[in-house]
């Protein structure tokens, strides 16, 4: 396992190497190895190792690599292999190769007492699972997803509301209309469906599209003002920070539900630019009511994104339309 490349190695790298090395000291017969597996999860539940682990996903990658061929076998495997540590990347490839049955399978799942299987029914078949391989027919048609949304959108658990509210996120990048559909049949079912529908339409929100600013009542654009908008300085230390202020007002005596944005055009290496949409507030503003908002954007230095010198440009956006922009330097 800990060869000389193991400290350079990434984390999924990590499990396809350790699962890859395990391969070599149990039975090449996956039904074998299994059997071997479902022996080191009764281990580990007498030594009451059994809380979700990280360093235990191997384990899946396992079933994911040599299970294939042994479908009845693998997914049974998952099922309990889940309860101590995800099968969510696992059980892609057999979704790709056998979806009828995985589907009908993964539908079951969510009736299963244990909250991990539930939340592996809706996590497994999301359309765009992060770090993991994209599901392409789902993509185009999330249709055979739906049934397994349905019957979890109500779970008792959180955990897997949020799952549900990530899967439509990534239903709504391909196929807003569909999304958008299911928000509008299930909104004012439950306080906890109504949560599920906000977070699963934070993508439709960013982008400012007008029927999703519907769902949530929130006022025409036009009714907001922005005044004294003010960007400074106009050259930013590169490692420092960008200021800007406004006040926002309600042109009407009636009140306004409004979701108070910026977004900032990030220049690239090929100088174009990339807009990030960033949430600043969202509140119910009485008639004729003035809100003044001042805000920094630091540039110190962060793993997710780089930073460029030259001009970048900051937006002030409500409810989905950029009201006003302005232009500042970062400095080399």
């Amino acid at each position: 396992i800990f060869d000389e490349l193991w400290p350079e190695r990434e984390l999924k790298d990590r499990m396809r190497h350790t699962s890859q090395v395990l391969h070599q000291f149990l039975p090449q017969e996956f039904p074998a190895a299994a059997d071997i597996l479902m022996n080191l999860l009764d281990e580990l539940e007498k030594a009451e190792m059994t809380t979700f682990q990280l360093e235990f996903m191997f384990i899946p990658d396992y079933v994911e690599q040599y299970g294939q061929e042994h479908y009845e076998v693998a997914v049974s495997a998952m099922e309990r292999i889940t309860q101590l540590t995800s099968c969510e990347f696992a059980v892609r490839p057999f979704i790709i190769r056998y979806e009828e049955k995985m589907m009908q399978r993964m539908l079951e799942w969510t009736k299963h007492p244990h909250e991990e299987v539930r939340r592996l029914a809706s996590e497994g078949c999301r359309p765009r699972l992060p770090w993991a391989m994209a599901l392409p027919a789902f993509k185009k048609d999330p249709a055979p997803i739906l049934p397994i949304l349905e019957a979890l959108k109500a779970d008792d658990s959180l955990y897997i509301r949020r799952s549900v509210a990530n899967n439509l996120n990534d239903i709504s990048k391909d196929n807003p209309a569909i999304a958008l559909r299911i928000f509008n049949q299930w909104k004012g079912q439950k306080a906890e469906i109504d949560w599920i529908i906000k977070h699963a339409c934070r993508t439709l929100l960013k982008a400012g599209l007008p029927e999703a600013m519907q769902i949530f009542g929130y006022c025409p654009p036009e009714q907001i003002d922005i005044l004294d908008f003010k960007l400074e300085p106009k050259e930013v230390p590169f490692t420092g920070s960008v200021q800007f202020s406004f006040t926002a007002r309600n042109t009407q005596s009636t009140e306004a539900k409004v979701r108070i944005e910026y977004a900032m055009y990030f220049l690239r290496a090929n100088g174009s630019h990339s807009r990030k949409v960033f949430m600043i507030k969202e509140q119910t503003m009485k008639g004729a009511e003035e809100v003044a908002i001042q805000k920094p954007f630091s540039f110190k230095p962060i793993s997710t994104r780089r930073y460029y010198p030259g001009q970048h440009r900051l937006a002030i956006v409500v409810n989905g339309v950029e009201k006003l922009e302005g232009e500042f330097i970062l400095q080399s």
